[in-house]
């Protein structure tokens, strides 16, 4: 597949969404402004917003996968999940404070998150090869936020997976806590490792890791492979989120959302 949009477009694409999140003010959907776009596009959008970020003194400090669930894609449209980037300033501690003013219209979801111990590329990347590459696991919640209008202010449209793509998989923060375990004293028990999300103490989505792909480990795997062609190797020291096994949740300033990981401990945060 060859990309419709030109080297320009593809630029002014990336700062639109650098412009929208300064400014906490959502852009327009790329699919109706680029009708001829495609998946090779959204991620050339996404590549070069974060060449960008790069520029202005961000690091790559990891990646996101999501549409990990065969219901969401079934939604979207999409036949396989999608990736994003982690930049350094999106990281967020257990029992942070998370400042709404610096976000648009904000989601959050329930994952685990596999910090690597060792590079990890494709191809033939598998399950075996991720847990071996694994330091450790710990749980996580993700910040999703949308740059892009989630509905079109003319048409009333709801916005494609290919404008989710362009906007770096929806992602916006990280917040790691929870015990951190290392995959190889419990491997087996991976998929079945649940997690009760609260906000403002009512259980708002419970879900196992089993939801990922069958195991979160094939979804590092297949981001390995999925990377490969484009000469990107997950490093060690990288921080993987694998994919969320709830729905996500919104929140708003004044929010406190707990996710309890059990024997795993729990991670916590404040919007203020």
């Amino acid at each position: 597949m060859k990309p419709s949009l030109t080297a320009e477009q593809t630029r002014l694409a990336a700062q639109q969404l650098a412009d929208a999140e300064r400014q906490r003010r959502q852009c327009r959907q790329f699919s109706l402004q680029f009708p001829a776009m495609n998946r090779v596009d959204a991620y050339r959008i996404q590549s070069a917003w974060v060449e960008q970020q790069v520029a202005a003194g961000r690091a790559i400090k990891g990646h996101k996968i999501g549409l990990t669930s065969k219901a969401m894609r079934r939604a979207v449209g999409i036949d396989e999940p999608d990736y994003g980037v982690l930049l350094d300033s999106m990281f967020y501690a257990d029992g942070a404070r998370i400042p709404t003013d610096r976000f648009i219209e904000l989601k959050i979801e329930a994952e685990l998150a596999f910090v690597l111990g060792k590079p990890l590329s494709g191809p033939g990347c598998t399950l075996f090869d991720v847990l071996d590459a694994t330091a450790y696991i710990t749980p996580a919640l993700e910040l999703l936020d949308a740059r892009i209008q989630r509905r079109d202010s003319e048409t009333g449209r709801l916005r494609g997976v290919l404008d989710t793509i362009s906007d770096n998989a929806a992602n916006a923060a990280i917040i790691l806590g929870g015990r951190p375990f290392k995959p190889d004293a419990f491997a087996a028990d991976v998929r079945r490792i649940g997690a009760i999300v609260s906000k403002n103490g009512e259980v708002e989505e419970t879900g196992l890791a089993a939801g990922v792909l069958n195991h979160p480990a094939n979804g590092v795997a297949w981001l390995a492979n999925r990377l490969h062609p484009h000469g990107v190797m997950l490093e060690a020291g990288q921080v993987i989120l694998a994919g969320s096994f709830i729905r996500p949740v919104d929140v708003a300033k004044g929010d406190t959302v707990v996710a309890d990981y059990g024997e795993f401990g729990s991670v916590a945060c404040h919007f203020a």
